[in-house]
């Protein structure tokens, strides 16, 4: 990171937010700063500190800024297919009831999804999926369930029937949907993991992380899934050393936990 006054920045945010900055790649960061900076009206980031330290609605901005939106149902469809008539019906064979973990789910797209799968194929199923952002607001948004068209362009037209209700322009989940997911607010870098894990979908997350805070993040997933367990990645990303980190690919994007 060349921008000047960075270590002074850096120290900040992790006293304001918990977020530490070493995690993730300096030239995107670098980037991804000088953009915000300049919506700010400020011109280094002595003074962009000092912006933060006194307006609480900056480090909300700055925060939403870092933890970048983007999301949808069944994002990557033939993937999500895949799930549902390989991945899920195998960790069904070996535990009845599924503990799993959606890792940066944003609006909630992706835990739904996966609670919609696991409806169709095990609708007695009593399944346990938590999803976790590092931002409050998301979660919010995540909880009431209301999505837009371009939300669910990969959701048939049967399913959108099913599981949602239309008013105007926006789609409301069913609560009996709502209800199968839990959600809470987590900071992947620093809290502590859930444990016991049959599936953890973390998906186009760890891209802006550096290689040593992804070596990180994926050998703790690997302690938080049972022998056998499931990582499932983004289209976008790869487990180029999966052996050494305690990983057997099953096909492109998952990933078992060898214990």
């Amino acid at each position: 990171m060349n921008l000047p006054g960075y270590r002074l920045f850096q120290r900040t945010v992790l006293d304001l937010t918990g977020i530490d900055l070493d995690s993730y790649k300096g030239t995107q960061m670098e980037r991804r700063l000088q953009t915000i900076m300049r919506r700010a009206g400020v011109s280094d980031l002595a003074a962009y500190a000092r912006l933060l330290s006194r307006c609480p609605e900056r480090v909300k901005e700055f925060r939403d800024f870092l933890t970048i939106n983007v999301s949808e149902w069944l994002r990557n469809p033939d993937k999500f297919e895949e799930l549902q008539k390989v991945i899920l019906p195998e960790l069904l064979k070996r535990n009845r009831t599924l503990r799993i973990w959606s890792a940066g789910c944003s609006n909630g797209s992706e835990p739904y999804s996966v609670a919609m799968l696991l409806d169709e194929i095990d609708p007695a199923g009593r399944h346990q999926i938590l999803a976790t952002d590092l931002d409050g607001e998301i979660l919010k948004a995540a909880r009431a369930g209301i999505y837009q068209e371009r939300d669910l362009r990969n959701v048939s037209p049967a399913r959108r029937a099913r599981y949602f209700t239309q008013e105007g322009p926006n789609f409301l989940l069913t609560d009996r949907l709502k209800a199968r997911v839990r959600f809470e607010q987590h900071n992947l870098l620093s809290d502590p993991f859930p444990t016991d894990l049959d599936l953890i979908l973390c998906r186009n997350v760890v891209i802006y992380f550096t290689e040593e805070a992804k070596d990180q993040l994926y050998r703790r997933f690997h302690a938080a899934l049972k022998p056998g367990g499931i990582l499932f990645v983004g289209g976008t990303e790869s487990l180029l050393k999966a052996r050494e980190l305690g990983y057997a690919s099953v096909s492109p994007f998952f990933y078992r936990a060898v214990k």
